[in-house]
């Protein structure tokens, strides 16, 4: 059996292909397109004409690329919120690439499933998830008892890197004020409403974790069996917030290993991560290059 999952989030859109073996689901093939359909849109409340086209553009060819294998695209944060949205789904309907929406709950509990069904994290107890996305950033604290997993905590907070692009980091390389707006106004976000003690282990899922790992090894292709599951320390995490913040977009994107269009926004969601660590108390996070979308790959009632 196989299937394939397309994630059409505010920055990105993804496909994954998968095949299930008997045992287990397999990767089979993927691709990744920096289309920021959420360019604006907090800021707008509407979805950008151009955005639109370069995401609908991406969806025929993730479509394409997928072949014959049932397929389900689902968006996220940047199409919840959009007041022309109905106009976006109905042009991706028309294209042959009919799309669902995920809710926030939907969002962190799919994030959740896709870690805690991760043989990288099966020895945890306790796990902290945290998705950064492009307008939205899910978290979610749960610990294995008796009777399986329990959610202690999960929250989608509208927050993500291309609403700090289009707000206090508008600027390539911000100056110091701008980064303690940023800062003011991702901490503010997060509240105090976390248990620090109760943290276990941060598990970051996609970028900025899996950016970090990347450039870091430099590694000038994809090695997601070198990225996953690799620790990223916190003081490693804030140097990064800092030598990326002095940077262009063009000498953020030039870097070695860096994703094609990610050097627009990993600084913005460095600096994300960052603060998400330093309210759970966290010594670090481990990278994930898993995501919801891999959930939504096991989940039959979606392909029913």
């Amino acid at each position: 059996m196989t299937r394939a999952v397309v994630d059409v989030g505010s920055g990105s859109v993804l496909l994954t292909v998968a095949r299930h073996d008997g045992e287990a689901w397999r990767f089979v093939d993927g691709t990744s397109e920096m289309t920021f359909l959420g360019e604006g849109a907090k800021q707008t409340g509407r979805l950008g004409e151009v955005p639109m086209v370069r995401t609908l553009a991406a969806l025929r060819r993730a479509k394409e690329r997928a072949g014959d294998a049932p397929l389900v695209a689902a968006a996220t944060m940047a199409v919840r919120i959009a007041a022309n949205r109905a106009e976006f789904l109905a042009r991706a309907a028309a294209q042959g690439t009919p799309l669902r929406v995920l809710s926030g709950e939907e969002e962190a509990a799919y994030g959740f499933r896709a870690v805690v069904e991760d043989p990288a994290f099966a020895a945890l107890d306790t796990l902290s998830i945290v998705d950064p996305g492009g307008q939205s950033t899910e978290l979610t604290v749960a610990s294995r008892g008796p009777e399986g997993w329990q959610v202690r905590f999960s929250r989608s907070y509208p927050l993500g890197t291309l609403g700090l692009r289009g707000g206090p980091l508008a600027d390539e390389r911000p100056d110091l004020g701008a980064i303690m707006t940023a800062t003011h106004l991702v901490d503010e976000t997060i509240g105090t409403d976390i248990a620090p003690a109760d943290a276990g282990t941060v598990v970051a899922l996609g970028a900025p974790a899996t950016d970090l790992v990347t450039l870091r090894e430099g590694l000038a292709d994809w090695r997601p069996d070198i990225v996953h599951g690799a620790w990223l320390d916190y003081e490693e995490v804030g140097k990064a917030v800092g030598w990326l913040m002095r940077m262009t977009d063009a000498e953020r994107q030039a870097l070695p290993g860096m994703e094609p269009g990610r050097g627009r926004t990993i600084h913005a969601g460095c600096l994300i991560l960052e603060r998400f660590l330093n309210a759970l108390a966290a010594p670090g996070c481990r990278a994930s290059v898993r995501g919801w979308r891999h959930a939504l790959l096991m989940d039959d009632r979606a392909f029913g």
